[in-house]
């Protein structure tokens, strides 16, 4: 009874995930026939449902498009997932998964004065743009057009909370996002999607979790505005709703 009822939660779930899924395909404009989209697949519940949510709607042909697989290795940081089970995984979708390997130096001298230090890139940043940077030339050696990346609708709230507070700008990363240097789109299909429902599918479906997370997941600002905005929603919980529209009426989701 207890498999029947979690199949059940599964099934009803995935409804809500492929629905709003849809909703901000067609929103936004993020797939268009003939597409080839290259994914960031890390390994943590996002990035797997996203390729899965991408996987089996390429299967409909309407529209039509063609999905790939990244994953990038960074030699200095431990923030490790199983390759054989990603491997897997894709293989079970009928997804070519790419794997590559690349590192970055951190600057850990703490000597110098005040506006160096101020300049100097945080290991998130030098992680992420590295990773990108793999991402960016292997989309463009296989022909892909358009990266997807994991984000949710809660990575971009939380995003328009550090922005308004540290950079004095509103603003978020935008679900759909033209380069400008290079022919190429950055793409967030669940940008409609909650983390708490991507959570409870992952759960449901036992997605396999990795091995060792990031070190610098937690020290940072991104962890401090996820607990502000989580006592937000305690005292107003429309407030995601009213940032969500805030944020589409003044055009900050689409960048071209």
């Amino acid at each position: 009874m207890e498999k029947l009822n979690q199949d059940k939660e599964s099934r009803r779930l995935w409804h809500r995930l492929n629905e709003r899924f849809v909703k901000a395909m067609a929103t936004y404009h993020l797939i268009e026939d003939d597409d080839r989209i290259l994914v960031g697949l890390s390994g943590g519940k996002d990035s797997l449902c996203l390729l899965e949510l991408l996987a089996k709607r390429s299967r409909i042909q309407h529209p039509r498009f063609e999905v790939e697989a990244l994953h990038v290795r960074m030699v200095n940081i431990h923030y490790e997932t199983d390759t054989s089970y990603l491997q897997k995984f894709c293989d079970d979708l009928g997804v070519k998964l790419h794997v590559m390997t690349t590192s970055f130096e951190v600057d850990n001298n703490s000597e110098g004065d005040a506006a160096r230090l101020h300049k100097q890139k945080t290991p998130c940043f030098l992680c992420s743009w590295n990773r990108r940077k793999q991402m960016f030339n292997l989309a463009q050696e296989l022909g892909c057009n358009k990266i997807a990346l994991g984000h949710h609708q809660d990575d971009l709230l939380h995003t328009a909370l550090m922005n308004l507070t540290f950079q004095g700008r509103f603003d978020t990363m935008p679900a759909l996002l033209k380069m400008r240097k290079m022919p190429l789109s950055i793409i967030r299909p669940l940008c409609m999607i909650e983390e708490k429902d991507i959570k409870t599918y992952a759960e449901l479906q036992g997605y396999q979790k990795q091995q060792k997370l990031c070190p610098y997941e937690t020290n940072s600002h991104r962890a401090e505005i996820k607990q502000i905005y989580d006592a937000i929603e305690r005292m107003n919980p429309e407030a995601r709703y009213s940032m969500w529209n805030a944020l589409n009426s003044d055009n900050k989701l689409i960048e071209e």
